[in-house]
Formats: C-alpha cells, sequence, structure tokens
C-alpha cells in the first residue's frame, strides 16, 4: 500500500500540554488526506496580569476550521471549566455539526454554557454512567473514575488500530463521599484486553504517595466547624459537590444554617440536584436573611477561594457584600489549594480579613488535611498503569516538567514506549513506532469583549505596553505650506510627577521637544503626515526618557487646515 494512503491512528493535543487546564485533545484515523476526528474535551484556562482585559483564553481550533465535517463527535470528561469551558466559543469557529457526548451532571452545565453564548439550539446528548458511543470509525465507552467534581469519567476509545485509554482528571479515592466509586473492574478488564496507548493526566506527577480522600476531609471538616464559635465561612471550589457536600453535612451536624454565597455556589448546586448527584440538602438561608440568626448558628459557604476580586469571598473581605460580614471572633476556612499565580490575591485577602480579627484557616495551619487533591499522585499513577499496562505512555494535563517527568516514571514502570507531547505536534501512534509526524498550527485564543482574537493581537499588546509604559497624545495642525498653525498640543496619561499627580508641568519640556522636531523638518517633509508622524514620535519618547525615565506609546493626530 502507498504510504501516504495507509490508514493511521493519531493523537493531536491543542491544549493541555504545556499547561494545567484549557485542555483539548483530538484523535484521528485514515490516511493523511482524508482523516475521520473525535474531539475529547474543550476547555479553557483564565487571564492574569498579562493579559488586561481578558478573562478567558482557549486553545487555536484554526487547524479543524476546513474540516469541521471529519469531525465524528465531541466528548466531553467531566465539567470542570478547563475541560468543557471553551465550549461555546469554540463550536463556531470548529464550524462543525457533530454531536456532544456527556453524562447527566456535566450535559446539564454544558447545556446552561452554549444557552449564555446563544446556542440554546444544540443539544447536548446524555450518556449513561458506563454507556458506549459510535462515532464514525471510533467506538467510545465511558469508564467512571473519581475526581473532585461529580460524574468524572475516563474514555475507552476503540479503533481498528487498537485501543486508546484516555483518562481525562482522576484519582482514586476509596470514599468519594458523592457519585460511585472508581470502576476497577473495568479499568482491569480493559488492560487484560490489550490498551496500544494510556493518554493520562500529570498534573500530580511529583507528589509522593495518595492524594488523600473526601471521606477523610469530611471527617476533619466536621470536627473542625463543630469547634469553633461566632460566624463560619468556608471557601471552596463550587464544582466540588463532594466538598460542598461535606461542609453542608458539617454545619449539619454543628447545628448550623447554611447560606451559600457566589453565583457558581448556586449554579453547581442545583445542577446537582436537577440531575441527581445530591440529595436531601436542608433550606439554604437567603443572604438577606441570614445576617438575623446568631452567630453561632450560621455557616457561609462561598465562592473566592483563589482570591479573586469579583467572587463571593473577596466582597466580603473588602466589606462591600450588601449582606454578609464578617469581624471579631468569625473564622474562615480555605478548603482549596493555592493555583500557580494566584498566590498574591489570595494572601493580601487572608491578610486583610486577619486585619479585621477573623481567624483564617488552611490546609497548612492544620495537622489533620481539610483539602484534597482531585488528581492522582505517583502511588495511583503506579495502580493505574498496574491495572492497564499500555504498550504506550503519554503523559498530557501538565506543565513541560510534568510531562517530561510522567514518562520517565512510566519507563521506571516498564512501559515500553513513551512520547512527551506538545501543543500542536501530530503524534502517530499506530501502526509502528509512536512518533510526532507534524506540528500543526496551534496556540491560544483570547475573548477580548465578545471577539475572539489571536495571542499576539496588536490591540492586546498595546494594551499590555499602555499599562506599562503610559502614552502621551499629540496633535499638530499645519497648512497647506507645511506651515505649523496650532500645536503641538500634548495629553499624557500614565505618567507622573514627583507629587505623585498626573503629568503637566514636566511636559512642557516634552511640548519644546516636539515643537523643535517640527521646525526640524524640511519643508517638502512637512507635507507628509507620516513623515511628521515619525519625527513627532522619536522626539517625544526621546523627550519622556529624559524627563520621566520611560518610552510611552505615542499618538499622533497631524491636522491640515
Amino acid at each position: 500500500m502507498n504510504k501516504k494512503n495507509e490508514a493511521e491512528l493519531v493523537f493531536l493535543p491543542l491544549g493541555g500540554c504545556g499547561e494545567i487546564g484549557m485542555n483539548l485533545n483530538a484523535y484521528g484515523y485514515g490516511p493523511a488526506n482524508n482523516r475521520r476526528w473525535i474531539i475529547i474535551d474543550v476547555g479553557v484556562t483564565f487571564g492574569g496580569d498579562d493579559t488586561p482585559g481578558v478573562d478567558l483564553i482557549t486553545p487555536d481550533v484554526s487547524f479543524f476550521e476546513d474540516q469541521g465535517d471529519r469531525i465524528d463527535a465531541i466528548f466531553l470528561t467531566h465539567a470542570h471549566e478547563d475541560h468543557i469551558g471553551a465550549i461555546g466559543l469554540l463550536l463556531p469557529l470548529l464550524k462543525t455539526r457533530a454531536p456532544l457526548y456527556a453524562t447527566a451532571f456535566t450535559a446539564h452545565l454544558i447545556a446552561g454554557k452554549l444557552a449564555e453564548r446563544g446556542q440554546k439550539h444544540i443539544n447536548v446528548n446524555v450518556v449513561p454512567l458506563g454507556g458506549s458511543v459510535e462515532a464514525g470509525p471510533f467506538s467510545v465507552r465511558y469508564i467512571t473514575l473519581t475526581h473532585s467534581i461529580p460524574e468524572p469519567n475516563a474514555l475507552a476509545v476503540q479503533t481498528p488500530l487498537g485501543m486508546i485509554m484516555h483518562t481525562g482528571d482522576w484519582k482514586i479515592d476509596p470514599a468519594p463521599m458523592v457519585g460511585e466509586p472508581t470502576d476497577i473492574a473495568s479499568l482491569k478488564k480493559l488492560g487484560d484486553a490489550g490498551v496500544l496507548a494510556m493518554v493520562c493526566d500529570s498534573t500530580n506527577v511529583f507528589v509522593d504517595g495518595e492524594s488523600g480522600s473526601e471521606g477523610t476531609v469530611r471527617e476533619n471538616l466536621t470536627e473542625l466547624i463543630g469547634s469553633l464559635t461566632g460566624r463560619i465561612a468556608v471557601t471552596t471550589f463550587a464544582s466540588n459537590i463532594a466538598r460542598v457536600a461535606t461542609v453542608i453535612e458539617a454545619a449539619r451536624a454543628a447545628g448550623r444554617s447554611v447560606c451559600l454565597v457566589g453565583r457558581s455556589m448556586h449554579k453547581i448546586t442545583d445542577a446537582a440536584v436537577a440531575t441527581g448527584v445530591i440529595k436531601n440538602l436542608p433550606d439554604f438561608v437567603k443572604e438577606e436573611n441570614a445576617g438575623s440568626l446568631p452567630n453561632d448558628n450560621i455557616l457561609y459557604l462561598c465562592t473566592g477561594s483563589q482570591g479573586e476580586a469579583r467572587a463571593a469571598l473577596g466582597r466580603i473581605t473588602r466589606g462591600d457584600h450588601r449582606h454578609v460580614t464578617l469581624g471579631e471572633g468569625d473564622s474562615v476556612i480555605f478548603s482549596s489549594r493555592i493555583i500557580p499565580g494566584n498566590e498574591k490575591g489570595i494572601f493580601d485577602m487572608q491578610n486583610t480579613l486577619a486585619e479585621k480579627g477573623v481567624r483564617v484557616i488552611t490546609d497548612r495551619s492544620k495537622d489533620k488535611p481539610i483539602h484534597v487533591s482531585g488528581h492522582p499522585a505517583r502511588d495511583e499513577l503506579r495502580q493505574m498503569y498496574q491495572w492497564i499496562r499500555p504498550q504506550i505512555s503519554v503523559p498530557v494535563h501538565g506543565e513541560r516538567r510534568h510531562i517530561v517527568e510522567h514518562a520517565a516514571y512510566a519507563r521506571s514502570l516498564q512501559i515500553g514506549q513513551t512520547v512527551t507531547p506538545r501543543n500542536g505536534d501530530l503524534i502517530r501512534l499506530a501502526p509502528g513506532k509512536p512518533e510526532v509526524i507534524d506540528v500543526v498550527p496551534n496556540g491560544r485564543l483570547y475573548l477580548d469583549g465578545n471577539k475572539m482574537v489571536p495571542a499576539g493581537s496588536e490591540g492586546l499588546r498595546e494594551r499590555v505596553g499602555l499599562s506599562q509604559w503610559g502614552i502621551v497624545s499629540v496633535a499638530v495642525a499645519l497648512d497647506e505650506d507645511g506651515d505649523l498653525v496650532d500645536g503641538p498640543i500634548l495629553t499624557a496619561r500614565g505618567l507622573s510627577e514627583t507629587d505623585g499627580s498626573s503629568a503637566d508641568e514636566s511636559l512642557i519640556l516634552v511640548d519644546e521637544a516636539a515643537e523643535e522636531a517640527i521646525n526640524k523638518l524640511k519643508r517638502g517633509k512637512r507635507l507628509d503626515d507620516d513623515e511628521v508622524e515619525k519625527a513627532l514620535v522619536r522626539a517625544v519618547k526621546r523627550q519622556c526618557e529624559k524627563t520621566f525615565g520611560r518610552k510611552p506609546f505615542v499618538d499622533v493626530s497631524v491636522l491640515r487646515v
């Protein structure tokens, strides 16, 4: 057979390899010129200080824009934002009518996301736990795992060239508190039948031992909450329904009523109730009524564990929440981990709470854990490899250091072949030795207002520059002979006088430099707007560097009168 027409099984990550989050993975089968595809997960990550004005960031899916008709299905493993958060943003770019598949809890939340983006007409097919789906040359079976959200699933992807075990996010929790335990029997059966490759979570590959159980957290939080007096606020990831249920049960045991605070906390809890994930919840106290209860009889369950300014705990900490206040003698429990990059916001919040006399309790301040990770530590990884016994290890869901270490760990477990993918690597898994055979267009798209723009967009670069260097606007009026009629008139933003006020008097030197630049131009160049602009930009930047110690953006307007 001609090599170009030979059917291949390929794996393509477009997000989640090189970062923790923003997961988007694809599998293709067929010859290079006619592959059929399935996509697994369509996640987001979040903007930071380096992306001012951008809240959501998605993978770049331009590789698929001209082959949406070759996508046979989109599968979602679970409902975390870094796995489903981009679905409403990227579906229009994929230009596909491929059906969406998810288990009930995940499907409920996806439907809400699609509706928020005006895509109510798109249906999400609900797959029962352990259910199977046929999609082109792929047969996909959902396998129940445990994680920090209801209904996490691995996907067993059967192809004509072998079985793929795609783990999604997981851990091995013997007492998950909510939902079904890990389906060990199905995992063992899969391994016994033979697995070509396992594409596996790398988040906690540097962590020895096991990640810990939600059952242990329930015991410890129940003991802790029962020991406290005053008002209590507990903040955790809203998506961790097992933790939410634990806090509710701990509050009930301590004789406290629960008040949910934060939009996400209400939305996720409503989804869990609607899909039967949790039952027999008590009646929650409304925010506006909670203040009327004795301090020892109320517990606030809040969003904002990562220091987000606009989340519930952020507003409570600043004292600008309409209904909830905390002060001397109260306690805030952080039943969560610090996501790298969020340290400053979290510590600032905790310092402000401490200044108010609020006791701050974190997992690090307690001998007994009040938080456990949702991702597998090394002992759990070893157990999964012993069950699955893949021929090839494909680490994903991690920074470069996680992926490289995971591959080394897999080799130490006698896995014969490993690959260490980067986003955009097109990896042939079969036939033959696994290897990168191409690198496809990849990167990031930013939700900038209501537009999806590439990471290197000029507008964002300018915005970052403006935040760092400031801007000076220059307006000049020249007549048809090139003589200066008025100006230059300068306005500065982001530059300061030594007393801290906005730049004013110091602009006199900049103004003089701009006028001198115009006067030095030969008459022929003064008739050319571009030449005038270049001269003014150079002169203003040069003088600003002398006067302020920085080179701002310079915006020039040339008027002809």
